[in-house]
């Protein structure tokens, strides 16, 4: 006989295992089935423990540098093992505070494979057998997985997806990264900091492409000077594999292949949703490029089921997940949420600078017809920059002329990840430019630079 639930949540990652919460708080009997770990790619692949290899580089950096701040430093090295051990140990102690969290709001967990056999149910595979779930309403969450491009395909030896570079089984003298976007950016940044010879490849025609031109302009110069080696307008058009010795990639740039020898090659050409073996396809869900099509409410078009995160497309971002699951819950729950602005969620990417965005970059502002002001500021006209040591980059804003109303922002160097949240609040708050003019911003800070950069954009700047 199958269990009875007013809810049914696939998936535990950022997006369902809110979702979850959410729903039961709203007084809903809530069942999570999740196939690997709880807390999902984010938090046991993802998000987390990249944050924390990053973390490790970045003081390994600062160590580096030590003599600019009085100090001193002297045999500096890292193991590591031990870098990668406290990653997976940060992982650890988050997803099993998920399962805490599962307990607190009295939501049912199964650990399995699950189907949709017809609207309304769900078949588990679990190592005790099959169990049948029911419930009015399913939530979709079942996220994404590295892509995988025909003869670029990750070994776990020779060429590595983000999994493996979480968990590498050797330091990489010469390492070869193919795409740019925050995974494979974030991933070179960590392993040239800590000595590697590091190429990055990208199809497109700069680094980071869905960011600002000016921004992923300054990021390269700034990667460059650190050692990379960026190749814009190239794919790679064959690996040669040589077990024990390394590859050899021939890429391709300006009409021209030339072959280069890496001992490992980092893969990060994009996502693909996890549809499969799910039984969307005969219960009637449309799927567009491995991802589920739904409405701005994430429903699917079949009645109470509904997608959300990675499985509904871009923008790929765990808190849009999040937000999402909270939002459906509340749907569910016979509340009437706001639907999501993809527009308004920022973007963060945790490189060597930090970069993060929000709204419509210059070029997508113009190209979408605003008369639009733009205003600059940069780090070294900002006291608390330059006493962090940390005076490279800049803050940039994009309004439209008209109204006043923040269009984008954009921002490039130290902390960005954490100041771009301002910006977030002033759009969904939709500030206006006389608003954020008239915030008082606290000194000494580097949020100041926000402050500045939107009286640049009406020539109002009082420090550059």
């Amino acid at each position: 006989m199958a269990a009875s639930y007013d809810v049914i949540v696939i998936g535990a990652g950022p997006g369902g295992y809110v979702a979850a919460i959410r729903a039961a708080q709203l007084g809903k009997k809530v069942v999570i089935v999740e196939r690997e770990n709880l807390g999902g790619i984010c938090l046991n692949w993802g998000c987390i423990p990249t944050k924390a290899l990053l973390r490790s580089a970045e003081v390994f950096h600062l160590m580096h540098r030590a003599k600019e701040f009085g100090l001193a430093a002297t045999g500096i090295s890292y193991d590591l093992n031990a870098v990668v051990a406290r990653s997976r140990g940060v992982a650890k102690q988050l997803s099993s505070g998920i399962g805490h969290l599962m307990k607190k709001n009295k939501i049912t967990v199964v650990m399995g494979e699950a189907t949709l056999p017809a609207k309304g149910r769900v078949s588990v595979k679990t190592d005790k057998g099959v169990e049948e779930l029911t419930a009015p309403a399913i939530i979709l969450a079942t996220g994404a997985r590295a892509r995988q491009l025909p003869g670029l395909e990750a070994d776990g030896d020779l060429v590595w997806s983000y999994r493996h570079a979480l968990q590498p089984v050797r330091m990489p003298k010469k390492l070869l990264v193919i795409g740019s976007g925050a995974i494979g950016i974030e991933f070179a940044s960590f392993f040239n900091t800590l000595g590697a010879d590091t190429t990055v490849v990208e199809v497109m025609d700069r680094i980071l492409p869905v960011e600002d031109a000016e921004v992923a302009a300054f990021a390269k110069k700034a990667f460059v000077k650190q050692g990379m080696k960026i190749l814009e307008k190239a794919g790679v058009k064959q690996l040669d594999r040589k077990p024990g010795k390394g590859v050899t990639a021939h890429i391709e740039q300006n009409g021209k292949i030339e072959t280069h020898d890496f001992d490992t090659v980092i893969s990060a050409v994009g996502i693909v949703g996890n549809t499969e073996n799910l039984g969307l396809e005969a219960l009637g869900v449309k799927i567009d490029r491995t991802h589920v099509v739904t409405d701005e409410y994430c429903r699917t078009g079949v009645e109470g089921l509904y997608a959300i995160g990675d499985i509904a497309g871009a923008p790929w971002l765990a808190h849009k997940a999040s937000h999402e699951g909270v939002m459906v819950a509340e749907l569910i729950a016979g509340l009437h949420p706001h639907a999501i602005k993809p527009n308004s969620i920022a973007g963060c990417t945790y490189c060597t600078p930090q970069v993060a965005s929000v709204g419509l970059t210059e070029e997508k502002a113009k190209a979408a017809g605003y008369d639009i002001k733009v205003g600059r500021f940069p780090f070294i006209g900002n006291g608390k920059a330059i006493a962090l040591g940390e005076a490279e980059g800049f803050v940039k804003t994009v309004f439209d002329a008209k109204t006043g109303e923040l269009l984008g922002a954009h921002m490039v160097g130290a902390e960005v990840t954490e100041l771009i949240q301002g910006y977030v609040i002033g759009r969904s708050l939709e500030t206006t430019e006389e608003d954020l003019m008239n915030t008082v911003f606290p000194h000494p800070t580097l949020s100041e630079m926000m402050h500045e950069a939107v009286l640049d954009a009406y020539g109002r700047a009082l420090h550059f």
